[in-house]
Formats: C-alpha cells, sequence, structure tokens
C-alpha cells in the first residue's frame, strides 16, 4: 500500500474518531436546537414585528445631467439671474436630513405612540386604527419618556392616567377635544370619528418619543438611491410596521422636500429683486440728471450737425467710450458684489447674481456660498451655533468668500487693466475730437453718458421683470413619478434567516461547550489521544469494571471485560510472532492505573486456555497483589531474596479459582526496597519460574514514581504500560514515550484501561456477550 492511501486513510480514521466523539454527546445537540427553535417560535410569534417596505420614485431636474424630461413649465425655473445647480448627491443628502425628518414628524405628531396589551408584553396600535387620537398643541414640546393611560368611558368622555413605575397614578376625566395642561406638555385627545369605540375594549396606553430619536430612526431606514447612473430618477425605500403611517410619511417627506426647495429659489429671487431695485433707483436719478443736462446745453448751444471726418472720429471714441463704459459698469457691479461679501454675521444676506460678470467660476463661487448660507440658516432653527456641523459650515462658509473675494479682485484687475488700454486709444480719438466745436463734442459726450445709463436702466429693469415672473410661478424642480405604495408582504423579520439562524446555533451552543469541555480535559479519553501523542504500540483495550470484581477473566464469563481479555490474550500471540514472550513486565506511570488488575486477569486469561502462568507481586513497596486476590502474603519475594534457606517452592501459591494460576507474594514490606531490586536472586528466581510455568508475569511498581522496574527489566521479554480512562494526564504519555524512544523497557506496549465499553469494542468485535462466543477467532483458543 502506498504512502497516499495509508494518509487517506488515517485522515478518515481520525474523521470518524472526532465525529463519534461528538456524537456520543448527541442529547445535547438535541436539547439545544429544541430550545434554540422554540426560542425563535416564540420570538417570531410574539416578540417579532413585522415591517413592510413603502417605496417611491421621483424626478429631480439636475442640470448637471441635463434637462431630463422637463415639460414647458419648467421653464420658469430658468429666468433671473439665479440659476442654482442642483447635483443630485446633494439632493439625496437633503432628502435623508434629520432636520426635514423633523418636520414631517412634528406634522404628523408621530412623536405619541399607541399601546395595547398584548399576551406577553405592549402591543402597538397604528393611530389610524383607533378611536381616539392625541395631538400637541401648537409650539408644544411633548416630554420623551412619559407614559400614559386612556381608558374610553363613552363617545363624549375618557380617563387619563399618568404611569410610573408601572403603577398607574391619579387618573382625571376629561372631554374629547378638551385642551390639557400638563408638565410633561400641551395636548388634546380627540375622537376618531371613523373608529367605533368598541373596538377597543381595554385601555390604550400611550407613550411620549422624542423627536430626535425618531428622525434618526426613520432616517436610518429611509433608503435613497439613484435609478440608473445617468438619469435623475431617485428610488426612495422606507420600512414601517404600519404601511399606511409608512405612506404618508413618504408622502409628507416628498412634500417636505419639495416646498423646501421652492422656499429656496423663491428667497434667492426675493434677494435678487431687491438689490435690482436699489440700482434701478440709482440709475433713475442718474438719468434725470442727464436728461436734463442734454436739455439745458442744446438750448444754450443751439448745436448744428458735423462734417464727415468728425464723424469718424466721434464714432471711434464712442466705440471706446462704450467700451470704458461697458468695463466700468461691471466694475461697479463687482463692487455692488464685494459690499455683499463683506456683510458677515447671522444676518448676512444671500449674495445676488453677477448681472453680465461672464465669468463661470465667480458664478459658481457665488452659488455655492448662497447654498452653504441657506444652509446654515435652515440647520440654525433647530440647531445651536455650536453645534460641530454649524461651525464647519461658518468655517466652510469663511473660506469660500475668501476664494470668492480673491476671484472677484482678480476680475475686476483684469478689467481695470483693459480699461487702461481702451482709454488710451480714447485718448487719440480724443485729440482728433478736439477740432470739433467744444459745444458739439460735449454735447455728445452727455448723449454717450445717458446711453449707456438708459441701456443699463433697460437691462435691469428686464431683469426684475423675470425674477417676479419666477416668484410668481414657484414651479417645482421634483415631479412624483410613482407615489408612495407599501408591499403585500413584509420584509421582516426573516423567518428563513431567523430559523436557520437558531438552527445553526443550536447546533453550534453544544459543539462549543461538547470542545471546550474536551480542551480543558487534561486526562486521556480514547485510544486515538495515545496515538496522538506517543508511538508505542497498543497491546487492547479494558473495559470499565462495573461489577467491581478483581478475578474477571475466568473461563466461564463471557462479559465484556472478559472477552476484552482473551482479545489482549491473542494479541500477545499475534505480537510476539514466534519470539520468546513467556515473561511479562506490567507496569504503570502512578498508583489507581490498573496494573495489578491486569495483572491478575491476564494470568487468569492464560491459564484458562490451559497455560500455566504464575504471577509475581515485586511492587516491594506498596504490594495489593495478594490481598486482591484474597490470598497471604506472609511470605514472598522479599523474604525469598533475603533468606538464603527459603526456596522458591515454599512462595508459591496456588490459586484457588483458577487451575494452572499461581501466585507469588511480595512479602514483608523491606526498608531498602531499591537496593533489594538489585539483588542477583531476581535473575535466578526468574529463571526458574520460566523453567516451571508458561507465563511468568511480574506486576511491578509504577515507573513514573520509582525505578523499581527498569531493574527487572533486563529478565523480560515483552513490557506493559497500563493507562487508565480519564484518570491518566495526557503529559504523563512523555513518560512511556521517552522509554519507548530510549529502549528503557523490553518491548514495550500500552493497554488502556477503564474505557467504556462500546469505545471499547470499537477497536475490537463489536458484538454482544452471548454472540461473542462464537465470533471470536480460533486462534485466541490455542494453547
Amino acid at each position: 500500500m502506498n504512502r497516499a492511501s495509508m494518509a487517506g486513510k488515517t485522515e478518515g480514521k481520525n474523521i470518524r474518531t472526532v465525529v463519534s466523539g461528538y456524537l456520543k454527546y448527541w442529547y445535547l445537540f438535541l436539547i439545544g436546537l429544541c430550545i434554540c427553535i422554540g426560542l425563535a417560535f416564540w420570538y417570531l410569534r410574539y416578540k417579532a414585528v413585522p415591517e413592510y417596505q413603502i417605496s417611491s420614485t421621483i424626478l429631480i431636474k439636475d442640470k448637471d445631467k441635463g434637462e431630463g424630461a422637463s415639460g414647458g413649465g419648467e421653464s420658469f425655473g430658468d429666468l433671473g439671474l439665479i440659476k442654482p445647480s442642483r447635483n443630485i448627491e446633494d439632493e439625496i443628502g437633503i432628502l435623508r436630513s434629520a432636520g426635514l425628518m423633523e418636520k414631517v414628524i412634528k406634522q404628523m405628531d408621530l412623536q405619541v405612540k399607541y399601546y395595547v396589551e398584548g399576551k406577553f408584553d405592549g402591543v402597538e396600535v397604528y393611530s389610524g386604527n383607533l378611536p381616539i387620537r392625541i395631538n400637541r398643541a401648537d409650539s408644544s414640546y411633548l416630554l420623551p419618556q412619559t407614559f400614559l393611560s386612556v381608558q374610553i368611558k363613552d363617545n363624549n368622555s375618557f380617563v387619563l392616567a399618568e404611569i410610573n413605575d408601572g403603577e398607574h397614578g391619579t387618573s382625571s376625566v376629561y372631554q374629547f377635544g378638551e385642551l390639557i395642561q400638563k408638565p410633561y406638555g400641551t395636548f388634546t385627545v380627540n375622537r376618531n370619528e371613523e373608529v367605533p369605540v368598541a373596538s377597543v375594549k381595554d385601555n390604550i396606553y400611550v407613550t411620549f418619543n422624542s423627536v430626535e430619536g425618531l428622525a434618526d430612526y426613520y432616517t436610518g431606514n429611509l433608503s435613497v438611491e439613484p435609478v440608473n447612473d445617468t438619469g435623475s430618477l431617485l428610488f426612495l425605500s422606507l420600512t414601517d410596521p404600519f404601511p399606511q403611517r409608512g405612506k404618508l410619511i413618504m408622502e409628507n417627506l416628498i412634500k417636505a422636500y419639495t416646498e423646501k426647495s421652492i422656499f429656496y429659489h423663491n428667497e434667492l429671487a426675493h434677494n435678487t429683486i431687491n438689490m435690482i431695485d436699489e440700482r434701478l433707483a440709482m440709475l433713475t436719478e442718474e438719468l434725470t440728471s442727464v436728461e436734463k443736462n442734454v436739455e439745458n446745453y442744446k438750448q444754450r448751444n443751439e448745436l448744428t450737425n458735423v462734417s464727415s471726418d468728425a464723424e469718424l472720429y466721434l464714432q471711434r471714441a464712442s466705440q471706446s467710450n462704450q467700451q470704458l463704459a461697458d468695463y466700468q459698469t461691471q466694475i461697479d457691479v463687482l463692487n455692488s458684489i464685494e459690499t455683499y461679501l463683506a456683510q458677515q454675521g447671522d444676518n448676512a444676506p444671500t449674495v445676488p447674481s453677477t448681472l453680465n460678470i461672464e465669468d463661470p467660476t465667480l458664478v459658481n463661487l457665488i452659488s455655492r456660498l448662497n447654498e452653504l448660507q441657506l444652509r446654515r440658516r435652515s440647520l440654525l432653527r433647530t440647531t445651536p451655533k455650536d453645534n460641530p456641523l454649524v461651525v464647519e459650515i461658518d468655517q466652510q462658509i469663511k473660506d469660500l468668500r475668501a476664494s470668492t473675494l480673491e476671484n472677484l479682485r482678480n476680475i475686476k484687475d483684469g478689467l481695470v487693466i483693459a480699461q487702461r488700454n481702451v482709454r488710451q486709444n480714447l485718448q487719440q480719438y480724443e485729440s482728433q475730437v478736439r477740432k470739433v466745436p467744444a459745444a458739439e463734442r460735449q454735447l455728445l459726450a452727455i448723449n454717450r453718458e445717458q446711453g449707456t445709463k438708459q441701456e443699463l436702466y433697460l437691462y435691469l429693469l428686464q431683469k426684475r421683470e423675470e425674477e417676479a415672473l419666477s416668484l410668481a410661478a414657484p414651479i417645482s424642480n421634483t415631479r412624483i413619478v410613482d407615489a408612495p405604495r407599501a408591499g403585500s408582504y413584509p420584509v421582516s423579520p426573516n423567518k428563513t434567516s431567523i430559523y436557520l439562524g437558531a438552527l445553526i446555533f443550536g447546533l453550534f451552543l453544544p459543539f462549543s461547550i461538547v470542545y471546550a469541555k474536551e480542551k480543558i480535559n487534561d486526562k486521556v479519553q480514547d485510544r486515538s489521544e495515545i496515538e496522538e501523542y506517543t508511538n508505542v504500540p497498543i497491546l487492547g483495550e479494558i473495559a470499565n469494571n462495573r461489577e467491581k470484581e478483581i478475578l474477571v477473566a475466568k473461563k466461564e464469563n463471557n462479559t465484556p471485560v472478559a472477552e476484552l481479555f482473551r482479545l489482549i490474550r491473542f494479541n500477545l500471540k499475534f505480537i510476539s510472532a514466534g519470539k520468546k514472550n513467556k515473561t511479562i513486565l506490567v507496569t504503570s506511570g502512578k498508583q489507581g492505573e490498573g496494573k495489578t488488575f491486569f495483572s491478575i486477569n491476564l494470568g487468569s486469561s492464560l491459564a484458562s486456555s490451559g497455560k500455566k502462568v504464575i504471577v509475581l507481586s515485586f511492587d516491594l513497596r506498596a504490594p495489593k497483589l495478594m490481598n486482591d486476590v484474597g490470598l497471604s502474603d506472609d511470605f514472598g519475594i522479599t523474604d525469598f531474596l533475603v533468606d538464603n534457606e527459603l526456596q522458591i517452592e515454599d512462595i508459591i501459591i496456588p490459586s484457588p479459582e483458577i487451575e494452572g494460576l499461581y501466585y507469588i507474594g511480595s512479602g514483608a514490606i523491606p526498608p531498602n526496597a531499591g537496593e533489594l531490586m538489585l539483588s542477583p536472586k531476581i535473575e535466578f528466581l526468574i529463571k526458574e519460574l520460566e523453567q516451571s510455568f508458561d507465563f511468568v508475569i511480574i506486576d511491578s511498581a509504577p515507573i513514573g514514581k520509582v525505578a523499581d522496574a527498569y531493574a527487572l527489566a533486563p529478565y523480560v521479554d515483552s513490557s506493559v504500560y497500563v493507562i487508565r480512562h480519564d484518570y491518566t494526564k495526557k503529559s504523563e504519555l512523555r513518560i512511556i514515550e521517552d522509554i519507548y524512544q530510549k529502549n528503557k523497557l523490553t518491548r514495550p506496549m500500552v493497554v488502556l484501561n477503564g474505557t467504556k465499553t462500546k469505545e471499547a469494542y470499537a477497536y475490537g468485535y463489536g458484538y454482544g456477550q452471548k454472540k461473542a462466543m462464537d465470533r471470536r477467532p480460533a486462534a485466541a483458543f490455542q494453547k
């Protein structure tokens, strides 16, 4: 057989051993499964709250991704000076903001929750299914963690009681719709006429919850995701135990978002109109003054037509002046915007449009600054100034204002340079114009100034009308594609996952207990652990002797213990393989592992097969053999070693129960057992006994405590090291491994004593008591 086949069989054997080790605790796995599946059933039946998914789809006009499917009415949003860009990611953040959800909760009075008594705990009920509904007074704050009990008396009155530590406090009778003022809030209890009073027989329990906590809960359950990567469709989903309430929350959330968007647009339009009105008032005064100057000048000078050359120079000068006027106008606009940017603090106004400044960077910076200022104002309605969010936005506004001012000044510097160049050209034209009569030149200058201001006035007037039109027609950039609707079946809890988890946990928990027990236990449990820690051949296993008899391996006895001794008898013959194996040394690591019991019954089993066997009690320090078989230990080995006149026949005692079995006791306990074990008469004793007996079995002292057994090693043919199940420590297996590696004993073998019957037979026959006699190999009975 090749190495791969051997390795495969060993691995399969180890797996079977591990599995069988856990299967013996099958009852723990059964109990664990029953408990966990029972708990899962109880949780799903009485504790779990089914939740339904409410979903909706909305379209948001996103300029960064195109106009989308916009209708004709949406073009009103493009009027005016300020056209804020809408980014899908930003809109998702607004939809999932806590402030928006808090507004919905307050509008719907969701901080009030209702319960009725269940089998094990209170069961939440949707307010729409109850005959009553609690509404807080305007601007009233309901103290969280307040518990009330409402008992309906009739269609007009009810009993209200506070609950403290599970006990009902003082109760009072109120009329439906009556304003109730309490330390924990001001509210009214209204009658829901759609639900009859008889539908609720028990008390209705009411609790007030924190608006902030509920906002966090619903925001955490809210999912907002783009339908695709290129469009502006958003898919909204929300889970709630009550589909009706979830639909209302979704509808009010979309409505609040739409109203907030319109409010932001209107605020920008109002600020822009105010700035234009200020500028128009200034231009009106300037135009009036210029027009009066023209009128007076013409009356005084009676102007005539100018020559064609003068007209050419004047035309070029006019163009230069027009450019200067345009640059100056742009500089004036930039100065006006700079004035707005210089205003800081809580009352800083929204920066208006850049008018005719065609710089996209400045437009973008001002738009972002306006968005941050509006966001800050929105946060300050519900958040103090020292809130980290407000502080962060303040810093962003400060940084963005500085960047905007720097960009604005750069643009203005560029305009000044361009203006300087045009002015240089203008000086050349004006030198030619000086030939024209001074009066005509002055008149033309006045007309140019008048025309410039007139054009600017008309431009601002047009933009004001556009802003007023967009304000008068507030078209929302949000459109509902799919109205909120709830699923037909709950999405939570997932019964399959819970039962599967209970099944896995029910198996894992007993497995962990058994695994921990096996890891903590440092005692030898089965044959596989011996094979893991040592390479010493295993002679066999002895089942636990439940009858507590010493001599169990009798000829007429068919118990599992007796059968296992017969199997060991056969294994001894098989292991010998024709070699001499008459003298067998039996030892162990410490007392109590059953070496004396093994020696007695091995001798009995060999004698029952027709062999002549003698068992020697060579444990001179703590002898037990003769006492266990009920024989006298007055004379024995120590007496033979110290008394030269004592013969071997004088210390041999035949067994009164087993024919062919003899014993030699240890005799008196010597004070110098170690020195006595070195006596040359020991070799003589063993040699003589080998001549008279088929087997000589030596019950020696524990080898882990004293070295007496090593002194007998030169005189034996094989050695048996007894290990006891659940008694010998795994660390003590190093003793026999050291003996095996260093050849301290002759042909050492291991016997596992005290195992359970099934474990012992796992490496034996695997049969019952009666049938064992028919299935044992014939060689086991050969003499």
